[in-house]
């Protein structure tokens, strides 16, 4: 089951997204970033267990942003990832955004989704608002892709 997260989720997902920060595959974020973003968020449960991720975040009319993406390791390959990008762009389409991005450093799965890889210089500049916040700014290395959502 896919639905919103709750309060009562954040601890859990924060844990998942710090396991791939670790690993340099995700970047960190600070419990007060993820309960600023709540409603952003949405998770994947199985009975009890939070087995993935992800949050789709509002960036301009016509752009939102699929970030914090994320599948508890023992549970990938298994499809939830898919899932949770196509719950995020079904509510981009609901809100009328025409197009989603993500900042990424899994290029292969995302382009298997119809996401262009893309120059970030193409993305508005209210997107990077939150690039100042990120301890790899401004030597970001992460692969912008875009996807133009048909309706």
């Amino acid at each position: 089951m896919i639905r919103p997260a709750t309060v009562n989720d954040i601890e859990t997902i924060q844990k998942t997204l710090e396991y791939y920060a670790d690993k340099g595959l995700l970047l960190p974020r600070s419990l007060n970033d993820l309960y600023d973003n709540l409603r952003d968020f949405i998770v994947l449960q199985k009975e009890d267990e939070i087995l993935g991720v992800g949050s789709l975040h509002v960036c301009w009319e016509d752009l939102g942003e699929i970030r914090s993406l994320a599948v508890l390791p023992a549970h990938t390959r298994q499809g939830i990832g898919c899932q949770l990008v196509e719950v995020c762009e079904n509510e981009a389409r609901k809100l009328g955004l025409k197009r989603v991005f993500t900042l990424t450093y899994q290029e292969k799965f995302f382009a298997g989704l119809g996401y262009q890889t893309i120059d970030k210089s193409e993305l508005p500049h209210k997107v990077w608002g939150e690039c100042l916040k990120c301890i790899k700014f401004p030597n970001c290395d992460e692969i912008a892709m875009i996807k133009n959502l048909k309706y």
